[in-house]
């Protein structure tokens, strides 16, 4: 039996899996927590992939590892390959400033999205680069390199021999800032204008690339994309740390309002993308407003009408990256004598963050993507509340796979597809999944819509 290794090295754990490369059976993982943050010292990511890996066995007897990992994430290194700093992650918005004066410096948001496939927001990297050269000078001309967190990863496991050694996939390099889904390049001049000079970036390695027995590795969301194999019409909704829904398209996206994000797909194609900031968070801080937990917070949800009888819950606690808030709070419309109530708190929080994906899915749809069917994973997806809500805000039938690590999934199925050579990522066997189907409630909807512009700035 060939074993193959994915790794997620996700916002709040690194999770490592090893699986038959022929058929896909899982037969060993590990995990290991990281710090809160948003920004955080690589060196911790590095300490749990290794306890995550002891606690998988090893990979000893592994023929090829690819990691997977939170995109945007800025690793600067110096010329001998240390850190400069902590790593500044995608929910870390001090960049704010810096994306929208980067947008007016050069020729505003339609340009960019032509350019790069996105709008500069708080959390892409060429954004944090900009930040770190303005507010961090002395750390800025110490950077002779700059990474992201699963290159560094990968550049680490490998053996870390200089920095022209390190790489990366198409995925992740497509939410840097400066580099082109369409043409495939490296774009110098909006490193440069970020900047200020062009640091060493990681050479970009085609889906299928074996490096030693190293794959080429992909953002979270492509990988995720390739752990439940999707196909042309999957729409998939990850409801983790971040919110994102995505699909798989065979051409570059462009959207100039900078809602949808044009990034590639670890398939060699493209996965046009919306994130949000706030996702299972806000299940979490709801459930800890009531003094309850989070199977207790299903519950009362779904206790409460559809609607909530008018309690609107728009979930932007950390600010918000999509639509481009990142200094706005959240807000309660519609609290009465009547609506004080935990039931009306919970069901209002479920449907206040499944409103904010539904908006997610409906721009995927607005430049051009087919939805056909909705996936629904990530963590805040083992919700009953969320399983039992989405169809009704999202007005479809969802599939809930069953329950993996979709993302280290995918990342060991990329490695397979390298070492066994083949033409395309392996079929394994079909995620088994539950249908789940509810009547529409567009009213929901409609409330969320009225008043999800009315948040106050911190």
């Amino acid at each position: 039996m060939m074993l193959v290794a994915g790794v997620d090295s996700s916002t709040q754990s690194c999770k490592v899996v090893v699986r038959d490369a022929e058929s896909g059976a899982l037969v060993r993982e590990g995990r290991a927590a990281h710090p809160a943050g948003t920004e955080v010292d690589p060196e911790a990511w590095w300490n749990a992939l290794h306890t995550a890996i002891a606690a998988a066995g090893g990979l000893d007897d592994v023929a090829a590892v690819s990691v997977a990992a939170q995109q945007h994430g800025m690793v600067c290194l110096d010329a001998d390959g240390s850190v400069v700093r902590p790593a500044l992650l995608w929910n870390d918005t001090r960049s704010a400033g810096a994306a929208a004066d980067l947008v007016g410096e050069w020729g505003g948001p339609a340009k960019w999205a032509e350019a790069v496939g996105s709008v500069p927001v708080a959390s892409l990297t060429v954004t944090k680069l900009r930040w770190l050269a303005r507010h961090e000078p002395a750390h800025a001309r110490r950077t002779a390199a700059v990474c992201l967190p699963h290159d560094w990863l990968t550049w680490r496991m490998a053996g870390a021999a200089s920095l022209d050694t390190l790489t990366t996939d198409r995925s992740d390099a497509s939410g840097t800032g400066y580099w082109s889904p369409a043409t495939e390049d490296y774009r110098p001049d909006l490193l440069e204008l970020a900047f200020g000079r062009v640091p060493v970036v990681p050479a970009v390695l085609g889906p299928a690339s074996l490096a030693g027995r190293f794959g080429a590795g992909a953002g979270d969301n492509a990988a995720a994309a390739l752990g439940v194999q999707s196909r042309p019409g999957d729409v998939v909704v990850s409801i983790g740390t971040s919110g994102t829904a995505f699909a798989r398209v065979a051409r570059p996206v462009a959207d100039p309002t900078g809602t949808v994000n044009g990034f590639a797909d670890a398939e060699g194609g493209h996965l046009p993308l919306v994130c949000t900031l706030n996702a299972s968070r806000v299940l979490d801080a709801t459930a800890a407003l009531l003094g309850v937990d989070l199977a207790e917070l299903s519950r009362l949800a779904l206790s409460a009408p559809a609607g909530a009888d008018g309690l609107v819950l728009v979930p932007y606690l950390e600010g918000e990256r999509t639509p481009n808030k990142p200094d706005s709070t959240g807000a309660l419309h519609g609290l009465r004598l009547d609506t004080a109530t935990p039931a009306h708190l919970a069901r209002a929080a479920v449907e206040g963050l499944l409103c904010s994906l539904a908006d997610a899915v409906d721009a995927l749809a607005a430049v051009g993507t087919p939805v056909e069917r909705v996936l629904l994973i990530g963590g805040g997806a083992r919700s009953e509340a969320v399983r039992t809500l989405a169809p009704a805000v999202f007005g479809c039938p969802v599939a809930l796979p069953a329950t993996s690590e979709y993302v280290a999934d995918g990342a060991a199925r990329q490695a397979a597809w390298a070492v066994r050579g083949l033409a395309g990522p392996p079929h394994w066997s079909e995620l088994t999944s539950t249908l789940f189907e509810a009547d529409p409630t567009p009213w929901v909807r409609d409330r969320y819509a009225a008043v999800r512009d009315l948040t106050a700035v911190r």
